[in-house]
């Protein structure tokens, strides 16, 4: 039953971390994480899948074997969390929404910044 659970839970989070690459206030990566996480204690299979076979994968290695983000994905990010933020700042007619928005971005942004980046080929 708890297997069961986990693997529900962790394709859960792979279809949230999937949504979270085009809305803006969806996080990818936690979902990404928790996912592996799930995946790790409940299906050999699926853990498999994620690590090495899905778009994700390579993303989720690197972070595994460094705790770091490889080279390109932060400039990436910042380009994506960007971008819709502008699509949803321009479609918003509320102020305060607007400024919500913009809050939240700036926060993603400080910490995307803060992420540490390390390049295996130096």
């Amino acid at each position: 039953m708890k297997r069961l659970l986990l693997i529900i839970l962790g394709w859960l989070a792979v279809v949230l971390a999937t949504l979270g690459v085009v809305l803006p206030l969806l996080p990818t990566t936690p979902f990404l994480l928790l996912a592996a996480w799930c995946f790790a204690r409940s299906s050999p299979r699926f853990h498999y899948w994620l690590l090495y076979r899905s778009w994700f994968g390579s993303y989720l290695r690197h972070w595994q074997a460094h705790r770091a983000l490889p080279p390109g994905a932060k400039s990436k990010a910042v380009m994506v969390i960007v971008a819709t933020f502008a699509v949803s700042l321009y479609f918003v007619p509320l102020w305060w929404v607007r400024i919500l928005l913009l809050c939240m971005m700036i926060a993603l942004l400080i910490m995307m910044w803060r992420l540490p980046v390390v390049d295996l080929k130096q």
